[in-house]
Formats: C-alpha cells, structure tokens, sequence
C-alpha cells in the first residue's frame, strides 16, 4: 500500500511543488530555499531539538503558546520548527527562540536526509498533518511521533475509513495523539488506535496569549477609526467575497458610516479581492500601501500578513468566513475574536471547528447567518445596541476562560518523550 502511494505521490509532487512555488501577488515566496522540500537543510545552531511541524499559518498560530511554554519549561532545550508552506515560514520566523526550516516532501530519501542533518529528539505535530513515509522513517531513526490537538471530523474518519491500510500505517507509528476533545478521540480509536495511545488535552487555541490591545498598532487604528461603527469580514475564502460585500451594502443602509475590514485567508488573493471591492463600487483603503482610513472609507483591506490581532482589536462585530463555501472549508478559528470579547457571526459551515463553535453558540455568544440580508441584520443589530454586543462578548470570553489549560495538559504528557 505504501509502495502505490509513494508511485502516486512521485506523480503528483510537479504539480504540488507548483503550487507551493508558483509566484502571485502578495504571497511570499520560498526563493533558494526550495532545495529544503528535498531535506537539503541547513544545520541547525542547537543539538537534538524538539521538532514541532505545523504546516501552514493556522497551525503555526495554534502551536505558538505551546512553542512559548516549552521554551519557559526547557530554557535549554533548541527548538525546529518546520512548515510546508512560504506562508507558515513568514508567520514562524516572528516567534522569538526558535529555528524554522522547511518540511521535506514525504519521500523517504529527503525525510531520511533531513533526520541525518537534525538530529530531533522528538516529533511533535501540530493538529493531523500525517504523511506515511515521514512517520516511517521517523519512527525507523528511533524518534517518538507525537500528534498535539489533534482533531477528525466524521467526513475524514470516512476518508480514512477508504484507505484503511494506509490509516494503520500512520497509526502505528504513532506514539500519542492528544486530541481536541472528547469526539476527536472517540473517531480515532474507531479507526482501529489503541486506547493506551489516545487522549483528550482540549484545544490550545484557547490558550492564547494575552493580547494588548494598548499596542500602538491598534491604538493607530482606532484613532483613524473616530468611532464609527466597525465588522470584520475574517479569512474570506472565493465565493465569500462577493457575498459579504453584499452584505456591507446591507449594512450601510442601516449605518452610512459604518466601516467594513475585509481580511481575503490567502495572500495571492489580496489583488483581486482589491480589484473587487472597487468595481462594486465601495470607497477602498489597503493596509498593505500604508493607505489611511478616512470618512468616506467603506471598506478597509487588510491584505498583510500576521496581524489579524490587530483587526479584530479594533473592530466591533467578527464574522469568521470559511463557512459559507459548502463543504470546502468548515470554517476558521473563533477563539482569537473571542479572546477579545468580541461578538461573533459565522455561516452555517463550521465543521473544522464544530464542538468549539456549539459552545459558543449555546452561550449567545455566536450566531449563525447565511445569507447577505440575515448576516447584515445580526451586525447591524450588535452594532447599534452597545448591551447586546457587550453581553455576547462576556459570554465568548467565558468559554475561553472555562476550557483553558490544554497547553499544561499537552506539555505534561509530551515531557516523557523530552526527557527520556
């Protein structure tokens, strides 16, 4: 079975690798670093580091409290961080402390080449970012595999389910998977995991750091803001944009002066999303060019990298997007809004996010809306009563409050494997 993968995988790697590296606007680009998807990596400065592999912006985000505690924990202790994406790169190279390289492709020769030029003492991977040549040649140098907030959705636990032979060998090179919660675990010893090698930690997304929302950045904002009314429009996917700009129209029917920040989830989109807001004919400012938010803006784009923080502190009412493309996306993260008492809107796809999402919609802290009109009513409403807004935001913080500690959780059960 691993022999028809890898022939399938040698197939279709050009057409990976393309994807990774063909240039558009706004992305960030590998450059000569490329031959590292091959395990030609440089040497790293610390010896036997602890290897955390999170694929792309969303799981280096997830993994930074974890990074942050493992480095307050083990002072001495170096640690990798690797990601497939340029993306990823750019978010990791922000975290002080650690050494970023990018992750080979899942053939074992540059896995092989890799290990031999690193030398880790653990793996630890972000969320389920599992390939079967990597955790065979990793499990064969004598390295334990450990997967943190993992979780699986009942249409992946099917996907697995189809290539169950392939499923048993990620399994049983697998040492520990922490999973998000109580259903993640129960999926994965469905599929045939040991009990002994499943447990539920929580999700580190509510372990975030505190923010400070006194940053000058956000200060900046706020002060080009002059209180008027604002939503944010988070990771838009294609399709979404459009729909949500319907939606601001909506809005400002109701609120002339009201702002909209619409944040596109991937750099190469950021030109066109720029394209579309002119064309339908809303007044634009892009944060990328320096461009000031002045009266007559209607739309604010923040097309940068790495300070989504910084939109949602200065905004009203979040609608996390990702969830109204079908079955494309499942949504993204509502914890960092929420960690801001910011009440929130999604579209009813959520299933990347399913048991987090429920919480925080049986507290009222969330509401789910689909189309133009029904999104724009529930904004407007948060937005023009102040009592309302405040009270769904006390009620997303308190989730946040109640499910913290999965960072302790995680790190005390992985501080085997570091210190053996």
């Amino acid at each position: 079975m691993r022999f028809l993968y890898t022939f399938l995988l040698l197939i279709a790697a050009p057409f990976l690798l393309f994807g990774l590296y063909r240039a558009k606007d706004g992305k960030p680009r590998v450059g000569k670093r490329w031959v590292e998807h091959f395990g030609y990596t440089p040497a790293i400065k610390g010896k036997n580091p602890i290897w955390i592999h999170a694929v792309s912006v969303g799981e280096v985000i997830a993994a930074k409290p974890v990074i942050q505690a493992l480095q307050k924990r083990y002072p001495d202790e170096a640690i990798l961080v690797t990601t497939t994406t340029a993306t990823g790169a750019e978010i990791a190279a922000k975290i002080e402390g650690i050494e970023h390289r990018y992750m080979p492709i899942d053939f074992g020769f540059a896995v092989k080449r890799f290990l031999k030029r690193t030398h880790p003492k653990v793996m630890l991977i972000m969320e389920t970012e599992l390939w079967p040549n990597t955790l065979v040649a990793v499990k064969k140098a004598g390295i334990p595999v450990v997967v943190m907030n993992a979780r699986l959705s009942e249409s992946s636990k099917r996907g697995y389910q189809r290539v169950k032979p392939l499923f048993n060998i990620l399994s049983l090179n697998i040492d520990h998977i922490l999973c998000q919660f109580d259903d993640d675990a129960r999926r994965f010893i469905e599929l045939g995991v040991r009990e002994k090698k499943v447990s539920v930690s929580g999700s580190v997304k509510f372990d975030l750091p505190d923010f400070d929302t006194q940053a000058p950045a956000v200060i900046d904002l706020k002060n080009q803001l002059t209180n008027r009314p604002v939503w944010i429009a988070a990771s838009t996917h294609p399709g979404e944009d459009s729909i949500l700009l319907d939606t601001h129209k909506s809005v400002l029917e109701s609120l002339p002066n009201a702002l909209m920040i619409l944040v596109p989830r991937h750099p190469e989109r950021f030109g066109n999303v720029a394209n579309l807001v002119s064309s339908s004919g809303f007044t634009l400012a892009r944060r990328s060019v320096g461009q000031s938010i002045i009266p007559e803006t209607q739309v604010y784009l923040g097309d940068t990298m790495g300070e989504m923080m910084n939109l949602f502190a200065a905004s009203d009412v979040t609608f996390m997007a990702g969830s109204l493309v079908g079955d494309k996306v499942g949504g993204h993260n509502l914890l960092e809004p929420a960690s801001l008492s910011k009440p929130l809107v999604t579209g009813p796809s959520y299933f990347n996010f399913q048991v987090i999402a429920e919480q925080l919609i049986d507290v009222g802290a969330c509401t789910v809306r689909e189309s133009p009109v029904e999104i724009a009513a529930q904004i407007v409403s948060l937005l023009k009563n102040n009592e309302q807004s405040e009270k769904a935001g006390k009620a997303a913080l308190s989730v946040m409050e109640k499910n913290r500690g999965a960072v302790s959780k995680t790190l005390d059960t992985v501080n085997q494997w570091i210190e053996s």
